[in-house]
């Protein structure tokens, strides 16, 4: 079966538009500076050629992801999963057992994962020991400090 990318509607949202911004402007832009290092005549010792060409290999390469992730992504509904059962696409909030402090997790695909902002991989060893857990459960989960337990308190 050919690879997955599960996704919000958020984050499918997000690769469209960067695939737009690409596509639409970022190569034209990248077009212009192939041009213009062109200008300065012999491209064997043209710096700014060379810069520009491998500006272009990249973006391409961006752009040729994206429109895979889009092509291959299946987008999470979210009303289609209990309402107090932790998947993809849901926000899920934590106690600590061990302290007693709380956190909230949104549970996304890996490649919306951003930790910083909250958001975890369905992936992640937290991500995927709390997929398919409900309110009340308490889960013992392996990361690389050790073993940490939360109960989950809400699933929206």
């Amino acid at each position: 079966m050919a690879e997955e990318y599960l996704l919000t509607q958020e984050g499918y949202d997000k690769i469209v538009a960067e695939h737009e911004e690409l596509v639409a402007v970022r190569r034209r832009e990248v077009a212009e500076k192939i041009k213009e290092a062109l200008s300065y005549g012999d491209i064997s010792e043209n710096a700014e050629y060379d810069a520009a060409k491998n500006e272009q290999a990249d973006l391409e390469d961006r752009i040729h992801k994206l429109e895979e992730m889009m092509r291959k992504a299946k987008i999470i509904n979210e009303s289609e999963v209990a309402s107090d059962t932790v998947s993809v696409g849901k926000k899920v909030l934590v106690k600590s057992i061990d302290d007693g402090e709380e956190e909230e997790y949104s549970i996304v695909g890996a490649t919306e994962a951003d930790p910083f902002e909250g958001k975890i991989s369905n992936e992640s060893p937290v991500g995927s020991a709390l997929i398919g857990r409900k309110i009340g459960e308490t889960v013992e989960i392996e990361v690389p400090d050790g073993k940490v337990s939360y109960k989950i308190v809400d699933v929206h």
